[in-house]
């Protein structure tokens, strides 16, 4: 009987455990959410000053060694995917994770807004672009 006491004890415990794993692992989510929200709201609220629409899009990624989740990065790159006739401006991190995007708009058009982006001082992402 003291053995299934003791046997059942150590499973609560790991139940415990486990429970706690599992909240930090949500905390840390959360906590990354509020974070990357901020940092993609600011690209946001910078694109829609050039473009006059702009869509939030990325604010998490996952960690580089998949152990759980972490803000898009603080830099602030520009890039652009032209799509049939149409382009559309993206605000990304140092990986290229789209935090902020227009709608799509004239190749024209989308060049003199990137250009003006450019101009004010904003790198160019050259890398593979992550969109949604």
């Amino acid at each position: 009987m003291l053995a299934l006491r003791l046997q059942y004890f150590a499973t609560a415990q790991n139940v415990n455990m486990l429970r706690y794993k599992y909240s930090e692992l949500s905390m840390r989510y959360n906590e990354a959410a509020f974070i990357g929200q901020q940092r993609s709201r600011a690209a946001q609220m910078k694109l829609f000053d050039y473009a006059g629409f702009a869509m939030l899009t990325y604010t998490i990624k996952k960690s580089p060694k998949d152990e759980g989740f972490m803000p898009v990065g603080e830099e602030l790159f520009v890039s652009k995917a032209i799509y049939d006739n149409n382009i559309i401006i993206y605000l990304t991190d140092e990986e290229g994770f789209a935090k902020a995007q227009t709608k799509p708009m004239s190749i024209p058009e989308g060049e003199k807004i990137l250009e003006k982006i450019s101009s004010d001082g904003l790198k160019r992402f050259e890398g593979e672009l992550k969109t949604i």
